[in-house]
């Protein structure tokens, strides 16, 4: 065994001579194996192609520096991770139905989804937000709808994960006054918003305001937090929807910890140290198909962004250097052909997420390639969590891949081409400029490109899309949203309107727009709006009244 473990020894070189006979007889099935990344994969890996690692430095242990292992000392063997579902549709009143339902299945935490109106800063009786109220989310207009998508959920014992951004200290506002009125301090609410704008208008376009404008309202957030939520994650910081627009693993990581990177210089700019802030900062990457790289990016993600806090912006808590993230199950690997093979992408994508050390897990319903999910397809989603949390035994230890030749040999490559790209981007002048220049989004563009070719080639197969397809019924049972919902939306606006004290809501609103010309912190200023039910398109139009609106640089 030693000798066949010896490499350039004897045995690797007799297995290579017998490797090369065999492909003459069997040839394989591609000429070129490679990951998404373009990372080339060997036919097998020995200690040869890990014999510089150093362990202390690159592995360490779970729980210290470089976190390559994971966050936690115990990991899993405490306590799982935080299995989330995503929900949100019609109206607070629909949502806060499907809430209930998810906690007695046992969800342990909420995470919401917003209609596109509420997402772009649009009330639900604006004529832009026409046919889109309650399509893809949960329409919320003002506190009154947040009270009740939260009616009978206690805010101290429940973390709430929000997929918002551009609007995203609008709904925080409205949230802590719902704690407010439940008699939960801000100081013990938990959860996440989003909030990560530059991957807006990299890869998915709910912004609202030019990047300047954003930036200050994020850091602001952060400031606020620190001292009033100190439970909360100020920011969610997604290669998810960069993943979703096309990019490879190595683009998702590299792109991710380059926006992070410009939100900690933009909150250090605004005079906070680092250590005051970069605790509360947590990640958001998509779980893809390609089951072995996707555990390596997780793992070289943590250790890239530990050195980065270290090394270049000088963090000295530990806590501060910790990669702590949340993962989805890509949506854009789900079919609508067979949707029931989408049980089976969920079950590999979600795998690999436990393996990868996440810390809250998200797992798409098979049904979403055709609509909104129904209790039935959601409940299969949560227990594919469950099952692979109580059944499979990969819980019971910590990274139980790590010393993997080819995991180990990934994580580096990984780490090393996602570096690369970093570097590339601060020779651009950081990532703003990046986006300004397009930069990003063509790299992720070309990144799509090639990849639909590979597909359409049959390079690529996508079981019952290119390959194995079957005649299909149409789809039966699947979750449609009555055009009733949005009328009613309405009518429940007006009468907010109407019953509400307005002279206190112009009020606000004007104390909120004279901030947004100052230096002020504009958090206090937004929740006193929430406090007297100005309505979030309301308080964005105030908003823009000073900072403007932005328009995309159209690349091609």
């Amino acid at each position: 065994m030693r000798l066949f473990l010896f490499v350039g020894g004897v045995m690797i070189k007799k297995w290579e001579e017998i490797y090369k006979k065999s492909i003459e007889r069997f040839p394989e099935r591609k000429e070129k194996f490679q990951t998404t990344s373009g990372i080339e994969i060997k036919p097998f890996y020995t200690p040869e192609d890990i014999k510089d690692l150093d362990y202390d430095n690159q592995l360490g242990y779970p729980g210290l520096y470089p976190f390559t292992r994971g966050v936690q000392p115990t990991m899993y063997r405490s306590r799982f991770w935080t299995m989330r579902q995503y929900a949100g549709f019609a109206t607070a009143e629909e949502s806060n139905k499907r809430y209930h339902y998810l906690l007695q299945q046992g969800t342990m935490g909420l995470s919401v989804a917003f209609d596109l109106p509420t997402q772009i800063g649009y009330d639900s009786d604006d004529p832009m937000a026409e046919g889109e109220v309650g399509r893809v989310g949960v329409a919320i207009d003002s506190l009154e709808d947040m009270e009740i998508l939260f009616n009978g959920i206690p805010l101290d014992k429940v973390s709430t994960s929000m997929t918002i951004n551009a609007t995203a200290a609008i709904l925080l506002a409205f949230y802590i006054a719902v704690g407010e009125k439940q008699g939960v301090s801000s100081t013990k609410l938990s959860g996440t918003i989003q909030n990560d704008i530059l991957k807006e208008y990299i890869a998915r376009g709910t912004y609202i305001f030019p990047p300047k404008e954003s930036m200050r309202i994020i850091t602001d957030i952060f400031a606020f937090c620190k001292d009033h939520v100190p439970k909360w994650n100020t920011i969610s910081i997604s290669g998810y929807h960069i993943r979703e627009a096309g990019s490879t693993a190595v683009q998702e990581v590299a792109f991710t910890l380059a926006d992070g990177m410009e939100y900690v210089k933009a909150a250090i700019e605004a005079g906070l140290n680092v250590d005051d802030f970069a605790g509360r900062l947590s990640f958001f990457f998509n779980g893809h198909n390609n089951f072995l790289e996707e555990i390596a990016k997780f793992r070289a993600a943590r250790r890239l962004w530990a050195k980065i806090m270290k090394e270049r912006f000088g963090a000295k808590n530990p806590r501060s250097c910790m990669l702590r993230f949340h993962t989805q199950t890509a949506g854009s690997t789900l079919t609508a052909q067979q949707p029931e093979n989408n049980i089976v992408r969920v079950a590999i994508q979600a795998l690999a997420a436990v393996l990868g050390g996440t810390q809250s897990l998200h797992t798409n319903s098979f049904d979403e390639a055709l609509a909104l999910p129904t209790e039935k397809s959601v409940r299969i989603a949560l227990r594919t969590q469950q099952i692979i949390a109580h059944e499979s035994g990969v819980a019971d230890t910590i990274d139980p891949l790590a010393g993997s030749y080819l995991i180990e040999t990934w994580t580096n490559e990984i780490e090393r081409k996602a570096e690369e790209y970093i570097n590339k981007i601060e020779e651009l002048g950081g990532m703003i400029r990046a986006i300004e220049m397009g930069y990003v989004q063509k790299e992720i563009q070309n990144s799509a490109y090639e990849y639909q070719l590979m597909i359409e080639k049959g390079e690529q197969i996508v079981v019952g899309v290119n390959k194995y397809q079957i005649e299909e019924e149409p789809p039966q049972d699947i979750l449609k949203i009555d055009p009733v919902v949005e009328e009613n939306q309405k009518r429940k606006l007006k009468a907010l309107r109407e019953k509400r004290d307005n002279l206190a809501v112009q009020n606000a609103l004007k104390k909120l727009e004279e901030a947004a010309k100052s230096n002020e912190n504009l958090m206090p200023k937004i929740i006193e709006c929430a406090r007297c039910y100005a309505t979030l398109g309301e308080i964005i139009k105030s908003l823009k009244n000073v900072f403007g609106e932005y328009k995309e640089n159209i690349v091609l």
